[in-house]
């Protein structure tokens, strides 16, 4: 007897509950969509379709991995961001829905600058990863020059392919050093834009597999409390800004506070923190005080 698409859903869905991953029902069924080459909703069609031998072994093969708590997105090799693809691996973070928030939060400013008659328009993805925000500002706001950095070379080779995947690497300029490192003193942007690492260097051994063990360990250390990047964006972002230029920032659980502190020591203007999907405080806009 042969095993169908509905018994190959079942059978690795029990595999990755007893494993301990989320979601195992429809974990399960991206692997599979991904082994036989359908949309996932057209599993539902083909239900009672026979899996040949050879899908059966790729099949075990990717849920024996996903069971082993390697990501998803790895093992699929990218995940949507924004509706772009985004590539990603082990030298990047993978991107997540809560940091779509803060990238429509910059195209959306960015736009009404734009809109207003503004030119020589500019923004900077501070530790771009994947090169997710970027791309995102980059496509959504056409007037704008784009820059984005990475201390990273291996991430920012996976950001310039993505850029180029989504038709943007012309628009955006990546420049690899420590934050402000790689900028000239007299650049000045429009939007700043950061989802910088934010857990506290104790904590990361406490994460989920697929985090701690998968994700670049410098894009979640954020010193022992968590706020080491958030304290040198304080002190130094300001200089890179227009004077009607924003700050916009992602941030963990609980930190909110901590960091309008730190940013109005440092006299900027905290003008909104806002909530993720879950109702959680995520993402800060601030301007400078001059």
């Amino acid at each position: 007897m042969g095993v169908t698409v509905l018994e190959g859903i079942q059978r690795s869905m029990e595999f990755l509950a007893k494993k301990g991953v989320d979601s195992p029902r429809l974990q399960a069924e991206l692997l599979l969509a991904r082994v036989i080459g359908l949309a996932r909703m057209q599993l539902y069609l083909n239900f009672e379709r026979s899996l040949s031998a050879p899908e059966i072994d790729a099949l075990r093969e990717l849920v024996k991995r996903r069971g082993q708590r390697e990501p998803l997105q790895h093992i699929l090799g990218s995940t949507s961001f924004c509706g772009y693809e985004i590539a990603v691996n082990r030298s990047v973070l993978i991107p997540r829905p809560e940091t779509e928030l803060l990238g429509e939060l910059g195209w959306k400013y960015l736009n009404q600058l734009a809109s207003s008659g503004q030119n020589d328009l500019s923004a900077l993805d501070v530790g771009t990863g994947s090169g997710c925000l970027a791309i995102a500002l980059a496509a959504k706001c056409p007037a704008v020059k784009v820059y984005a950095n990475d201390i990273s070379a291996d991430a920012l080779q996976v950001a310039r392919e993505n850029a180029a995947k989504n038709g943007v690497l012309e628009r955006i300029q990546f420049l690899e050093g420590n934050t402000f490192a790689a900028l000239q003193p007299s650049v000045k942007f429009d939007l700043i834009i950061s989802n910088p690492p934010y857990i506290p260097s104790a904590e990361i051994e406490t994460l989920a597999p697929e985090v701690r063990d998968y994700d670049p360990r410098q894009a979640l250390d954020g010193g022992p409390d968590g706020l080491d990047f958030f304290r040198r964006l304080g002190r130094e972002a300001a200089n890179f800004l227009k004077p009607r230029g924003k700050l916009m920032l992602e941030f963990g659980d609980g930190q909110a506070e901590a960091i309008r502190a730190i940013l109005e020591e440092q006299k900027w203007i905290v003008e909104a923190v806002t909530e993720d999907y879950t109702g959680r405080l995520r993402m800060l806009v601030a301007r400078g005080a001059g």
